[in-house]
């Protein structure tokens, strides 16, 4: 019989828990300890097929795991970083111990020393004749640092809209902003937000941190006038009414205040792309078509494979006919068949997809720019979507991914996302997230990565439960960084981390040690440990990125003004008075604003209160970056224009129109690119930076 919710784990359910990387307890602060649920504890162990619902079932789980750790030679990972001592993994095995190694490119050594970089299978031979085999990571010591320091601009590419493109930003947009920002303003990337594919609905989910896949892009942000075959599309007629239609939808947001409507331009990008995809490939292109194919693989017939059915069946597998949930199913092999036309299809999309971000990439670098174009890394994917289809076997069935109670927010967080169980990616030798990393950084000058953390650990969240009712699984967090260092040195790319928030001792020291920057926010930046007060620029740290807010904060403007308030005020977010939030908030602004001008930083200090001058103090803000040692520093883009709405209002659904707004000046008129480059404004900040 289960334990019930409100009992601790008992000694053996405990060290069971230990060995299998899940915890019994957290600590939401330094003077605080929180224990976990004995249920939540069983819940998370039995995702990870482990039977601990019984005081027998546990003694005989904790028996053979023991045994397991106890026999084996070898853990499923080893890790060798380059120029340091090797791990104990190594150094603990039998004297006399004959290792042999089979290097990813198929060579065949003695001993695990000098090797070269990459994945390799390793084999233990002991004296009395056991063996065991590992996946070997050998990777170098630090992730690529950036090349000397430089500013760049943070925007959402479907709120950047220009005269060309379809109703939301598109990787032309993308391209042309990195080009004119990288020869005019001297900036050196421009960061965006997750390209994922996203899971196609009525609406579709517009986050982009729930997608269908992270490893494949949404051709929904493609330039459909900028692939080659569209010059030769036969149904020119059609071709021309959907360009029409296309320009009524970038109307309606630009000129008549409408919201992006990212279902009604995929609509029509996918009849266009129909009809290009009808034309013969050149050679070279069919070449370069089969290439991508070859290179991506299983992983790609499954998600083109996904998309096909998902026109078919709707686009949640769980309910989908029995044998199609399968991807390896017979069932699933005659569909693909059956739907040999539109897997074919999505697989050009996805090339077509991967060429234009490579492009943007190619764009960014040619105007200069040391960076160029920043990814982000969702931190996990929709569980109706194509990866966890897919990857079913790498996926905690019945659980998600989320947060335990904090300061922030009392009751916890389920972000509806399954996690990855650690054992079945060790087992693989992290495959599925080397070959997710290898994918990125095909088209990636840097990588962010949300939620950061979650390469240390997780909270599961099972599926029912409140989130107060999960409990952190850890991860092998020393492989994961490894394959990151791997792949981001293969690529000459680098890494940021989205490490806001509760972080557990060690892990930012830890990042800072492998090369992943940090990410620091101005506001969040206070002198925690001792007054209180916001913190000089010469005490933060060098290794990040630094900016003035993000995707889910109030932009400057807002946060100067005082507006965000009377947001959450109006949408009914506040915990406590109004009077009490515009107090505080106006308390916290002021104190900011006096540190800036007792650094000399504000020009013409304004007479009135916070706000009156705010072009001039969101000015300040970031002289005041650039005072930092930061060695990136980062302009969220819609600060240039006075924007005071967040893309993201977190808390919030169908409340306020998250993922779904333009870029905007301060009396909320959208800016189309083209008017956004030849800002006044714009240009003043930048000039700041430059």
């Amino acid at each position: 019989m289960a334990a019930a919710p409100d009992e601790h784990p008992t000694e053996d359910l405990a060290r069971l828990a230990e060995l299998h990387g899940v915890a019994t307890s957290y600590r939401p602060a330094p003077d605080r300890t929180v224990q976990v649920s004995a249920s939540a504890v069983t819940a998370a162990l039995a995702a990870l097929g482990v039977d601990a619902a019984g005081p027998d079932a546990v003694r005989a789980a904790l028996a053979a795991r023991e045994r397991e750790l106890r026999e084996r030679l070898l853990p499923p990972t080893v890790v060798r970083w380059a120029g340091e001592e090797p791990p104990a993994a190594l150094t603990a095995l039998p004297p006399g111990t004959r290792l042999r190694v089979e290097t990813e490119d198929g060579a065949e050594r003695d001993g695990a020393d000098d090797l070269p970089p990459g994945v390799h299978r390793l084999t233990a031979t002991a004296p009395d004749g056991r063996t065991g085999e590992a996946c070997l990571v050998v990777a170098p010591d630090r992730l690529p640092a950036p090349p000397g320091r430089s500013y760049g601009l943070l925007v959402q590419l479907y709120s950047l809209l220009s005269h060309r493109s379809w109703g939301m930003g598109d990787l032309a947009d993308l391209a042309e902003l990195a080009g004119w920002a990288g020869r005019t303003a001297g900036a050196g990337f421009v960061q965006v937000n997750p390209l994922h594919a996203a899971v196609p609905g009525a609406p579709t989910d517009p986050s982009p941190y729930r997608p269908s896949s992270r490893r494949f892009p949404d051709p929904v942000h493609l330039r459909v006038e900028d692939v080659p075959e569209y010059a030769y599309a036969e149904d020119r007629e059609r071709l021309a009414g959907l360009l029409e239609q296309a320009g009524r939808l970038r109307a309606d947001v630009l000129d008549k205040g409408a919201l992006i409507d990212r279902d009604a331009v995929w609509e029509l990008k996918r009849q266009a792309l129909e009809l290009v995809a009808r034309v013969p490939l050149a050679p070279g292109r069919q070449a370069a078509y089969d290439a991508f194919r070859a290179t991506h693989g299983r992983a790609l017939d499954d998600h083109a494979t996904w998309c096909a059915l998902a026109e078919v069946h709707g686009s949640d597998w769980h309910h989908w006919p029995d044998g199609l949930r399968d991807p390896r199913s017979d069932a699933t092999a005659r569909a693909r068949r059956d739907l040999a036309d539109r897997v074919e299809f999505h697989t050009r999309l996805a090339w077509l997809t991967d060429g234009q971000l490579r492009a943007a990439q190619r764009a960014a670098r040619e105007a200069g720019m040391p960076v160029g174009i920043v990814h982000d890394l969702a931190v996990g994917v929709h569980p109706a979507g194509a990866d966890a289809w897919a990857q079913q076997d790498v996926f905690a069935a019945g659980m998600s991914v989320g947060a335990p109670p904090d300061a922030f927010n009392a009751r916890g967080q389920d972000w509806g996302l399954p996690p990855w169980r650690p054992d079945r990616l060790a087992a693989t030798g992290h495959a599925p997230y080397r070959d997710l990393l290898r994918a990125l950084f095909r088209y990636a000058g840097a990588l962010r990565i949300d939620h950061v953390m979650g390469l240390f650990r997780l909270w599961w969240v099972p599926q029912g439960s409140p989130p107060t009712e999960g409990t952190y699984v850890r991860y092998d967090a020393e492989a994961m960084l490894a394959v990151l260092a791997l792949e981001a040195a293969r690529a000459g790319a680098v890494v940021i981390g989205e490490d806001l928030g509760t972080v557990e001792p060690g892990v930012r020291e830890t990042l800072q040690r492998r090369g992943v920057l940090g990410t620091s926010v101005l506001w969040f930046e206070r002198d925690w440990e001792g007054d209180g007060h916001p913190l000089p620029p010469d005490r933060w740290r060098a290794d990040c990125l630094a900016t003035a807010t993000t995707h889910d904060l109030p932009p400057t403007a807002a946060r100067l003004t005082g507006d965000h308030v009377e947001l959450r005020d109006r949408l009914g977010l506040l915990t406590r008075s109004a009077a009490e939030e515009r107090a505080e908030a106006a308390a916290d602004t002021a104190e900011w604003l006096a540190l800036l001008g007792s650094l000399g930083l504000l020009d013409s200090p304004a007479a009135g209160p916070p706000g009156s001058d705010e072009e001039e103090e969101i000015r300040a803000v970031h002289r005041f970056l650039l005072r930092t040692p930061a060695r990136l520093v980062g302009v969220w883009l819609p600060d240039g224009v006075g924007d005071r709405r967040p893309q993201n209002l977190p808390g919030t659904w169908d409340q306020y129109p998250n993922w779904r707004l333009p870029v905007a000046d301060a009396e909320g008129r959208p800016v189309p690119l083209e008017e956004l480059v030849a800002s006044p404004r714009l240009r003043a900040l930048l000039e700041v930076l430059r």
